[in-house]
């Protein structure tokens, strides 16, 4: 029974200690990239920029749900639809409040549901089905309902977006995939009735084009736009945004990627790295739409950085291709920083007034263009690259197989993992042990010490 006792404190400790910091970092961590609430107040909106609605165009609509949306399944199918001029794309929620996407980037729709429905007076010619978390059904349920309503368009859901189609119940009996997470953590075993194929970045069936994670999404709708306007096309687009995987468009099989111990550095950053990184994303008037998405879906995907989006606007700021952001912190109240990125290649002449303003208002920290001199590189190769020498390696490393992202042109220099991530959690067991040594000493063994000589007396 001592012995039972004794391993049974220190089984305890470690759970408590070890266990409990961990989980609770792990759950914050995730909460404020999925649920980033808003910390200032929302601004009394009015101006909005709707693009211009061309009747002979087929109409693409994203959606938006609540309390959030995947941010790179949201901004990267909405900018390669509108780059190829071909359609008209819009925003569309179940209502006009402004939205968020996942890291905190907030946005307007451009259209309701039931306003869309009233211009088109049909469905959509594509629906894009981001992932969106379903943690509130009572908010959800008007997207499940609408993506039913038009059942017969042409629907496109992105990485885990797949287990939100299957929501609908409109997979049952078809082939599809998702992210490679939801198979290993079983998101899909409640959707026994679709054929899930893992080892392929997107699947064609019927009506319903699903894809992999993330970057696979980008061989789906290249896909899509290839069969609707044309290979030439979406050759063209691939080659805009110097999408080096264009031979996934033709053959999407793969190897497939599993949940390993590669999760090791993804989870003990969300859980133990206690001194995040403060970034900040200025915002500004004809920002390239995808470009955002490479600052939320690495730096705030990894559990190492929390973004803040800053401008001067008080009115929504308007990107390449109209979408609404609406600004979280302005210049003169911005949280401290450690980064302040200005996103997309051509930052350095389109942001200048706003980064004179920054820098006018006194702000210590100095801009980043980090895409400056990639127009040549795909948009997410600069972040993953500095994120290797702002983190280390191994983050680098699991920020691109999160991403999907399978190119080999890659270079990562940096410190081979994060001392941080890895640094507190021995230190949680070293304490651990060290309390559960002392328990054991104290109250253990002092008792079994304390009744020998009562039992010799005897």
């Amino acid at each position: 029974m001592k012995i039972l006792l004794r391993i049974g404190v220190y089984v305890m400790t470690f759970v408590i200690l070890f266990g409990g910091v961990g989980a609770f970092g792990y759950i914050r961590s995730n909460q404020g990239y999925w649920i980033p609430t808003r910390q200032t107040p929302m601004p009394a909106l009015q101006e909005m920029s709707i693009p211009e609605h061309h009747p002979e165009k087929p109409t693409v609509a994203v959606l938006l749900s609540d309390p959030t949306t995947e941010v790179f399944d949201f901004l990267v199918p909405y900018e390669m639809f509108a780059m190829t001029e071909s359609y008209n794309v819009y925003a569309v929620a179940p209502d006009k409040n402004v939205k968020t996407l996942s890291g905190g980037l907030d946005l307007m729709p451009h259209y309701s549901f039931a306003e869309l429905d009233r211009l088109l007076g049909k469905s959509p010619d594509v629906i894009v089905i981001p992932a969106m978390p379903r943690v509130d059904e009572a908010k959800y349920k008007p997207v499940r309902e609408w993506i039913q309503k038009h059942a017969d368009t042409k629907l496109v859901s992105i990485c885990a977006g797949g287990v939100n189609l299957a929501d609908t119940g409109l997979l049952k009996g078809k082939e599809a995939t998702t992210d490679w997470k939801s198979f290993d953590y079983g998101e899909i075993n409640s959707y026994p009735d679709t054929k899930w194929n893992r080892g392929v970045r997107y699947v064609e069936d019927g009506n319903i084009v699903s894809s992999a994670a993330l970057t696979s999404g980008i061989d789906a709708i290249l896909h899509v736009i290839s069969q609707q306007l044309g290979e030439p096309m979406a050759e063209k687009i691939a080659k805009e945004m110097n999408y080096p995987s264009y031979h996934f468009v033709k053959d999407p099989k793969v190897d497939p990627y599993y949940v390993d111990r590669t999760e090791l550095i993804f989870t003990f950053n969300q859980a133990f790295q206690w001194n995040k990184k403060s970034a900040g994303v200025l915002l500004y008037n004809g920002m390239d739409d995808g470009a955002l998405a490479t600052i939320f879906d690495t730096y705030a995907a990894s559990g190492t950085t929390k973004v803040y989006t800053i401008s001067d606007a008080k009115q929504p700021v308007v990107t390449k291709y109209h979408l609404n952001l609406v600004t979280r912190y302005q210049m003169s109240n911005a949280p401290k920083l450690d980064r302040l990125f200005v996103p997309g290649v051509e930052a350095e002449s389109l942001a200048a007034e706003d980064v004179k303003e920054w820098n006018k208002k006194g702000n210590h920290v100095t801009p980043e263009f980090i895409h400056s001199g990639s127009a040549d590189r795909f948009i997410f190769d600069a972040p993953l690259e500095d994120i290797a020498k702002q983190e280390d390696v191994l983050t680098a490393k699991y920020g691109a197989k999160r991403l999907e992202y399978r190119a080999t042109n890659l270079h990562f220099d940096g410190s081979p993992f994060s001392y941080e991530a890895f640094g507190i959690p021995v230190l949680l067991v070293l304490t651990a042990w060290l309390i559960a040594f002392n328990i054991d000493r104290r109250f253990i063994l002092k008792r079994k010490r304390d009744r020998q000589p009562l039992a010799s007396s005897r």
